[in-house]
């Protein structure tokens, strides 16, 4: 059996580069697909070939999973990347390349299905031992909803079952405001996911929000890469990450480990996947909340500091070859940062920035790797996600790492759009952070008072 010859891209901007250079590293030819707003955009410059798909909004053209297929049956590939966000944990992509005959760089449409759905995947997570916070099934009534609260107990949130981002999920205070809190999340569910369906559950106070990452093929096995601390987060939204999560002990940390491998098996995962956790580290407790079903944003931070490529993996894993690492072979050192440089303006709201990079200077040095689908010259459309480049630094320590972080991002020059640069510098010198002890909540805080 032999690696994938020809794999089409069905993603565009960093990530769509990202798996490009991994497809040279490889020697596998890369096929970049485009809409009308990104022809010029450097993805497409740097693949083999690059095919249009339709118009700017992501709606007629990068959501379309017969436009994608379309493409790689014409450019001939023999399987489809989808990256993140977009398709990528959408079931429709895996059936119709299912049917094309073409592999799909994930898990098949069955398991995606499965952990796709917050409901479906809590279930999967139950059956595997995996502790789980007190919740309910999927609900379609306010008052199903009220009643289940006031079983569970106050405060509570409302999630929505499919989807991911931050999206479809309020925090409810009491019964009485549950009903308007329903009615939009409900609506903002459909909006964003085309499904509206939502679940209650008890909110825990202050948490911190970890996630595993998870590699399986389709020959048994199933490993973990550690995992990386995704709690600075505004509205729901990562901003910072790093690896490994810190003032973990080490009972906690295998505890994690040990649940995320749990569920890959459980679902009969493939691929790359994340199990994402809420955890309580004063009382040494953990609880599932979702699995993300494709490569994440901030995979680079974990490739640092364990030194796998994880895209190359999962080529390998959808090839129906074995994954070239074992769990003995995967051993951390240091401790890695990811800072999302997006195209928003945090002085007026986190605004987004659009407009034509007309300055561009990449941190370099001991530690440092930038992932961005940008250059001088190059535009930031306004259709799809702000994020315009992912700085990550490396260090033996975590000090040492929060040190390259301070000079990369003084180094990084971005002019002719507003962009999240000054504001993770700032970060860097925010006790809480520096600290280790973020919680989901703590940024809010800080951007309150700042």
């Amino acid at each position: 059996m032999a690696l994938v010859a020809r794999v089409l891209i069905a993603n565009r901007g960093e990530i769509a580069v990202r798996v490009i250079r991994a497809c040279r590293d490889l020697g596998v030819e890369a096929v970049a697909v485009y809409s009308e707003a990104d022809e010029a955009s450097l993805h497409t410059e740097l693949a083999d070939r690059a095919l249009p798909i339709g118009k700017a909004p992501a709606r007629a053209s990068y959501l379309r999973p017969d436009a994608i297929v379309e493409a790689a049956v014409e450019a001939g590939c023999d399987a489809v990347h989808p990256g993140y966000g977009f398709l990528a944990e959408d079931p429709r992509l895996p059936a119709a390349c299912a049917q094309a005959g073409i592999a799909f760089v994930g898990p098949p449409e069955d398991v995606m299905r499965a952990v796709g759905d917050k409901v479906t995947a809590r279930a999967a997570a139950e059956r595997a031992g995996v502790p789980v916070v007190p919740g309910t099934g999927r609900l379609s009534e306010a008052s199903a909803a009220v009643a289940a609260a006031e079983e569970i107990g106050f405060p509570v949130l409302l999630t929505a079952s499919a989807g991911g981002g931050g999206r479809g999920i309020r925090r409810v205070e009491g019964a009485a405001d549950l009903p308007g809190a329903f009615a939009q999340a409900t609506a903002e569910a459909e909006a964003a996911f085309g499904d509206g369906g939502l679940f209650v559950e008890k909110l825990i106070e202050r948490p911190r929000h970890v996630e595993v990452q998870v590699l399986a093929d389709d020959h048994g096995a199933v490993i973990h890469l550690f995992e990386r601390d995704c709690s600075v987060q505004r509205r729901k939204q990562k901003l910072v990450e790093e690896a490994p999560a810190p003032g973990l002990t080490d009972e906690l940390r295998t505890g994690l480990c040990d649940a995320a491998v749990a569920l890959a098996r459980e679902v009969g995962y493939r691929g790359a996947g994340t199990a994402e956790f809420l955890v309580d580290v004063a009382a040494g407790a953990f609880y599932f909340i979702e699995m993300n079903a494709r490569i994440q944003v901030e995979h680079g931070i974990t490739e640092l500091v364990c030194g796998v490529d994880l895209v190359t993996e999962q080529l390998r894993a959808a090839s129906g070859l074995e994954l070239s690492v074992a769990q003995e072979d995967v051993v951390p050192r240091g401790s890695a940062f990811e800072f999302r440089i997006n195209a928003e303006d945090p002085d007026n709201r986190f605004m987004p920035s659009p407009g034509t990079i007309t300055g561009w200077h990449a941190p370099g040095g001991p530690g440092v790797r930038v992932d961005s689908g940008v250059e001088t010259g190059r535009a930031v459309v306004p259709y799809y996600d702000s994020l315009v480049a992912k700085l990550m630094v490396w260090g033996a320590t975590r000090e040492e790492a929060i040190a390259r972080g301070r000079r990369a991002l003084d180094e990084l020059t971005v002019e002719g759009i507003k962009t999240t640069r000054d504001l993770h510098r700032r970060l860097l010198d925010w006790d809480e952070l520096l600290a280790g002890e973020c919680s989901t909540e703590s940024l809010e805080r800080w951007l309150e008072g700042a």
